[in-house]
């Protein structure tokens, strides 16, 4: 199987409307992948490792599918249309990750 992470780092002057995220965004990427997508998470950052400190990450979304290959056939076809949601929701860009699930 095949994680994709899409992750989005916090700082300063950097927003995340994880409403949105949630309830808009992952539902059209979902509609656009189809039957390729797997499975989904979201993760919302709310600490680092010290108490008290700002997570590292503002939000995740994993995404799971068979292989590599299905991510390709599904998100190449539709990564304009993905891409270009991000602003309604973060000015953050984010750092993607691909991975075998062991």
């Amino acid at each position: 199987m095949t994680k994709v992470s899409v992750l989005y780092p916090n700082g300063e002057n950097k927003t995340f409307n994880m409403d949105y995220y949630c309830n808009t965004h992952l539902k059209m990427v979902s509609k656009l992948l189809g039957n390729h997508l797997k499975g989904a998470t979201v993760e919302k950052g709310l600490g680092g490792a010290t108490p008290g400190s700002i997570a590292p990450f503002a939000g995740m979304g994993n995404m799971y599918f068979d292989s590599i290959e299905d991510f390709g056939k599904a998100f190449g076809p539709n990564a304009e249309k993905i891409m270009g949601d991000l602003p309604n929701f973060t000015n953050i860009e984010p750092i993607i990750q691909i991975s075998e699930v062991m």
